[in-house]
């Protein structure tokens, strides 16, 4: 395994950073603030505002006030402002792009996917006046006719994690605005400059001022948010304890929410399956991002004897990935976030060992420099019972758990409490499509290791990976975001009121 620390990023030019309330960059109140790292160096890049309970009421002022006129604003007009911010970020996307890798970490083409993904939903949020298109019944009744409409809730918030800064928010908050809500966005701390850049660019593209608001912090801000009295829906994808709790609590003040909890993601392998393109899936879908994705596949559940065969092949490939800076163009794979969570990661290896999982790739030996590093691990032999297996890692660690058939690795996945994504290699059509049904999973992947659906299908899982009933985007985001009305008219009969010299209806 080779480790590069060559780091390509730019000169920090942001020393501090702000929230942006009502149009502007706004100083934090509180006096808290958290350290932003690069952590490919493991050195601190900039210092980033924590907002009090009176800076997240001031975002949520702001986006009140904005509501009534850009609620009533033409669809048209939202359109032609949602097209002019897809096309600002599409030409800022080197710019986004490299600020993810400076804070995140991930390589500098994973970050370039991470935008792109995020300009498909503003793709799908620019056919708003589409869209939002109602019903309409003529003569339900004698001379009484009945329509439906969707319009929007108010002030709607999104809680977003470190994984995916610019991905995640972009998931959420294109629907919600073109829909005519207004917006609070509270990122991660951790890679906080990506939005503020997403903030600039609304401002550029004519949205106007309250209608897109970004708070930073902690939980003191999530707390604010998820209670507020004037903020009608909340957004959050996160851990699943996390998820839990801001679902239960945002419920119980009578919000709408939708909330995106964590996963354990299988991959079954077939004997019939291509064994080279299952290695090559199973690697690049485990360590893709340092295995800090919702969607990586941590298990690989290998049935009958494709494990004897496929186990050395993920091995050798795994022992192969390069580990080094994100803007090195020769790294497979970039650093952990923090070196806190990669601490925590490398004491979930120690502890497989220990269980008696037999370590066939161990990228422990990647601790090069100061840089929060970590190698690909694969595990053979894996139990459900350890915790290597029954943790959500989020961390470049492969379990290999062996299954006798089809049915038994159906069952084994089918226990688990996690149900965000699976995935199933095999050439067999017929068990392919048995499994698509079987499988009780939210996003299915049938020779795709990740399958995260388009902006117009709807991302989401199932069991403890989702609270509340709304996935993510697509027409799912649009009806998160909007609520119907049925209006039942009728109109007299013209004939019947006197005098009328307009043009005639009938």
């Amino acid at each position: 395994m080779t480790t590069s620390l060559v780091d390509h990023s730019p000169t920090l030019e942001i020393a501090e950073i702000h929230h942006w309330i009502d149009g502007a960059p706004v100083a934090g109140g509180s006096g808290r603030t958290g350290t932003v790292y690069n952590p490919a160096l493991g050195k601190s890049r900039a210092r980033v505002d924590f907002a009090s309970a009176d800076d997240v009421d001031r975002a949520v002022a702001a986006a009140r006030a904005a509501f009534p006129a850009w609620s009533t604003t033409a669809l048209g007009k939202r359109a032609a402002i949602l097209f002019k911010f897809r096309q600002l970020v599409d030409a800022h996307a080197e710019e986004l792009a490299r600020a993810i890798v400076s804070e995140h970490g991930k390589v500098l083409a994973d970050a370039r996917g991470e935008v792109q993904r995020g300009l498909e939903v503003v793709e799908f949020a620019c056919g708003i006046p589409h869209l939002m298109k109602g019903e309409f019944s003529e003569n339900v009744s004698t001379n009484v006719d009945s329509y439906s409409i969707r319009q929007p809730l108010g002030v709607v918030a999104g809680i977003t994690p470190f994984n995916f800064p610019v991905m995640v928010p972009m998931w959420m908050f294109p629907v919600a605005i073109a829909a005519g809500n207004t917006f609070v966005l509270k990122p991660s701390e951790k890679d906080p400059t990506a939005p503020m850049m997403l903030a600039e660019l609304w401002r550029e593209a004519g949205l106007p001022a309250g209608v897109f608001n970004v708070v930073h912090g902690d939980r003191a801000a999530v707390e604010r948010l998820i209670e507020h009295p004037d903020v009608a829906a909340v957004s959050v994808v996160g851990s699943t304890p996390v998820a839990r709790a801001i679902y239960e609590r945002a419920t119980a003040h009578g919000k709408r929410v939708q909330a995106l909890g964590g996963a354990k993601n299988h991959m079954i392998v077939l004997p019939d399956a291509d064994m080279p393109l299952a290695a090559d899936s199973a690697v690049n879908a485990a360590f893709g991002s340092a295995g800090e994705r919702c969607m990586a596949i941590s298990v690989v559940v290998a049935v009958g004897e494709a494990g004897d065969r496929l186990v050395p092949m993920i091995a050798e490939r795994a022992r192969g990935v390069r580990v080094g800076s994100g803007f090195d163009e020769h790294s497979d794979m970039g650093p952990l976030v923090t070196g806190e969570h990669r601490d925590r990661v490398a004491r979930y290896v120690d502890e497989g060992v220990r269980a008696g999982a037999r370590l066939v790739s161990d990228g422990r030996a990647a601790h090069a420099g100061d840089g929060f590093f970590l190698g690909p691990c694969v595990f053979d032999n894996v139990e459900t019972s350890m915790s290597i297996y029954h943790d959500e890692i989020f961390g470049p660690v492969l379990s290999v758990v062996r299954a006798a058939t089809y049915d038994d690795a159906v069952a084994l996945v089918n226990r688990n409490p996690y149900a965000n994504g699976v995935a199933i290699f095999t050439n067999d059509g017929g068990a392919a499509r048995r499994f698509q049904s079987e499988i009780q999973v939210g996003m299915v992947g049938i020779n795709v290791p990740i399958p995260v659906p388009m902006a117009y299908y709807s991302f989401g899982g199932w069991k403890a990976s989702l609270f509340g009933d709304a996935h993510v985007h697509g027409m799912e985001g649009v009806r998160f975001y909007t609520r119907g009305k049925v209006v039942t008219a009728r109109w007299p009969d013209p004939a019947l009121r006197g005098k009328d010299l307009g043009f005639p209806t009938a």
